[in-house]
């Protein structure tokens, strides 16, 4: 038996090997980050559970998703010292680290043993369900042994040692058939496979037609490795799948070379190395492409991670020329109801069209630019900002069809204060799509107040009021009468600085109709309109209320 045969045989029985250390260099700081791990990075991680608030199963040694869960709130210490008793291997929470929340987190993680992380802001939680769960069957593999020495998302070089162990020559493509990397093959090769390497992918022609014979349904369903017969000037091939988590990544191509037929054991071979070649490309996928650092980059930059001149030199942006961040976003604001996918290469062509270097960093819902080289004089950098950012919210509206709004960051004079410009940014994106009104393109100080109340909102959230206020009697004799709305009247009428003629228009309801209720809101809920103090409460409360329940952002 071949080594590789060995291999696989162990891989077939083996119990699952993944560690959070392996995990964490497998999956990369795009998606989650570690904040602190107790017990090690040797901690076993065997899967991934998602948190259900309606039956909280914690299972020992899995990666505990914490959807839903405020990382600030008392919610959030009793999901992670539960966590550890049951023996989880970690609880990761939404984005950010919040202090001095972050310091009782660590508090319960060190009780309990258990580990804690934060997803990024620029890796939705569909996302990182299914980058998780990938890099476990990607960091669970036990390697192949000629090509456990190659370094992790090193292509070429792997290409070059499966193909020393197959006898052929050998292209790692992804799933659009776009090649990756290929072997150093000095002999002279097939015409096919010399278009393919020569156009960095299979020619289109290819791809239609082996579209259209069903053999790339095969191929992504197939558990085996497919064997292609020589065919007139086409050599013997072997082609496997590369996947992780039950999502494919790629695949590896074996052909044949000078009319020599492959080694005996090339599908054993082919076999175990697509299984190796599963953490290799799925730490290509978020760490080798260019694009991807700068982007990552960009990213510390805007976080206040590490040294700004090696970020600055990374991303090609001067590290002391006055510079902003523009957030750009649509819909809701809530995250996960906007696709940043509609935006991000819209976004980077409008911005090169109109001659600016700017580097585009997807964050969750929405979109982040780092606009370098502004001009010195400070009134001309402004008014450099605010034009990008009016033509980009005009240009993304008309070609997506959805009103695009893009919040302002302040004009710093380098990168290293880049991330206060972003705070402003978002804070003012945050209150245009809170207004949802006509205007689209602001600064912070252009809609302080809308940006102050939600601040307060904000600070008011774990704020614990008496159960029987006017309003929490309210949403209770809606919700047990139905077809009541003595909340959203409520919510009308405070609105409208109590002009019943303007809350009656926009309720679509007779100014008497409108007296009644607000009749049968003081008889239901003892709410005294008169009292200025009253009145501030219920219209927090329902702010607040609205922030829970999504009725409005």
């Amino acid at each position: 038996m071949t080594d590789l045969e060995e291999s696989a045989a162990r891989s077939t029985g083996a119990e699952d090997r993944g560690t959070l250390e392996r995990l964490l260099s497998v999956v990369g700081a795009g998606a989650v980050e570690l904040h602190t791990a107790p017990a090690g990075l040797r901690t076993s991680v065997t899967g991934v559970h998602v948190l259900d608030a309606l039956e909280p199963v914690i299972r020992p040694r899995e990666l505990l998703l914490a959807v839903g869960v405020d990382a600030r709130s008392a919610h959030a210490v009793d999901v992670v010292r539960r966590a550890g008793e049951a023996g989880a291997a970690g609880v990761v929470f939404g984005p950010g680290r919040p202090e001095p929340a972050a310091r009782a987190l660590q508090a319960a993680a060190e009780e309990g043993g258990t580990a804690v992380l934060f997803r990024t802001a620029w890796c939705t939680w569909a996302q990182l369900v299914g980058v998780l769960r990938a890099g476990l069957a990607a960091a669970g593999v036990p390697p192949v042994p000629a090509t456990s020495g190659v370094r992790l998302g090193d292509l070429d070089s792997l290409a070059d040692a499966v193909a020393a162990l197959v006898g052929g020559s050998v292209t790692i493509e992804d799933t659009e058939s776009r090649v990756l990397a290929y072997s150093s093959t000095e002999e002279n090769v097939d015409e096919m496979r010399r278009l393919t390497i020569l156009g960095r992918r299979v020619p289109p022609w290819r791809v239609a037609a082996m579209r259209e014979a069903g053999f790339f349904q095969a191929l992504w369903g197939a558990g085996d490795v497919l064997h292609r017969p020589a065919h007139g000037q086409d050599p013997e091939r072997l082609v496997g799948a590369v996947r992780a988590g039950g999502e494919a990544l790629g695949s590896i191509w074996v052909a044949a070379v000078a009319g020599r037929p492959l080694a005996p054991n090339a599908a054993e071979t082919l076999r175990a190395a697509a299984r190796t070649a599963a953490a290799h490309l799925l730490h290509h996928r978020t760490h080798s492409s260019e694009g991807r650092l700068v982007e990552d980059a960009a990213r510390a930059l805007l976080e206040d991670r590490g040294s700004v001149e090696v970020l600055a030199e990374r991303a090609s942006l001067p590290p002391r020329e006055p510079c902003a961040v523009l957030a750009v976003g649509t819909g809701s604001g809530h995250e996960g109801d906007d696709d940043p996918s509609r935006l991000y290469g819209l976004l980077s062509l409008h911005c090169a069209a109109l001659g600016h270097r700017v580097v585009v960093v997807p964050a969750g819902g929405r979109i982040l630019v780092l606009l370098s080289g502004l001009d010195r004089d400070p009134g001309r950098a402004d008014d450099q900002v605010t034009r990008l950012g009016e033509s980009l919210a005009g240009q993304l509206s008309a070609t997506i069809g959805t009103s695009v709004r893009v919040g302002l960051g302040d004009v710093v004079p380098g990168l290293a204060r880049t991330p206060a410009s972003r705070r402003s940014a978002e804070l003012a994106l945050q209150a245009l799509i809170a207004a949802a009104g006509p205007r689209t393109v602001a600064r912070s100080e252009d809609v302080a107040d809308t940006v102050g109340i939600l601040q307060v909102v904000d600070a008011l959230r774990e704020v614990a009021l008496p159960p029987r206020t006017s309003v929490a009697r309210l949403r209770e004799f809606d919700a047990a009468h139905s077809g009541s709305c003595l909340v959203e009247t409520l919510r009308a009428y405070l609105d409208h600085f109590g002009d019943v003629s303007a809350a009656s228009r926009a309720l679509g309801v007779h100014s008497n109709s409108l007296r009644y209720r607000l009749r049968r809101i003081t008889q239901v809920s003892g709410l005294d309109l008169d009292s200025p103090d009253a009145r501030l409460l219920a219209q927090l409360q329902l702010r607040l209320g609205e922030d829970a329940d999504g009725s409005r952002p």
